[in-house]
């Protein structure tokens, strides 16, 4: 195979568009989730406190928290399609690249000094196919919810018509 034809494929996966997170960021990562037949978006909110690959198509960010006392790392591959969005919460001021330090600290001493930024401007990412995704999902929920309901009015529709039928039959006997 031909470096180039590699290269071609690699592109055809990236996202048109991506946030730019770096390092000290605090970040709110969307991720699809399927479980069984169902699918659903959840959210995982943390420092980022690595960053790999930038401009490549195997871009990645390993984001961490502190979840009921126990830190919780993930690493998200950003051109993923089970990746949603993601959006800027905080930057902080920051001087390294690899934040492992944040690893043995907890409370205060895990802080960082925060930096104003325009968050509107920086979450303003557009990526259509990600929008038709959701749009899709959440036709797919209101059309669930539409036949659940349905099918839950009919089963009320036949215990009222049994109901009738019962109360007839008493007042025969």
């Amino acid at each position: 195979m031909s470096f180039e034809l590699i290269n071609k494929v690699n592109q055809a996966q990236k996202k048109q568009a991506v946030v730019d997170a770096r390092s000290g960021d605090t970040v709110r990562v969307y991720q699809k989730i399927k479980e069984g037949n169902k699918e659903r978006i959840q959210m995982f909110e943390g420092v980022v406190i690595r960053t790999d690959n930038k401009g490549s198509h195997t871009s990645r960010i390993t984001v961490r928290k502190i979840a009921s006392g126990v830190g919780v790392e993930k690493s998200f591959l950003l051109h993923s399609p089970l990746i949603e969005k993601v959006e800027i919460v905080r930057r902080a001021k920051v001087r390294r690249k690899f934040l492992s330090f944040l690893r043995k600290r907890s409370g205060k001493s895990a802080r960082l000094t925060a930096k104003s930024f325009d968050r509107v401007a920086v979450n303003n990412v557009h990526d259509a196919k990600a929008e038709a995704e959701a749009e899709r999902l959440k036709e797919e929920a209101a059309q669930a919810a539409a036949a659940k309901q349905a099918e839950k009015d009919a089963a009320q529709a036949e215990l009222d018509a049994k109901a009738a039928e019962v109360e007839a039959r008493h007042k025969d006997a």
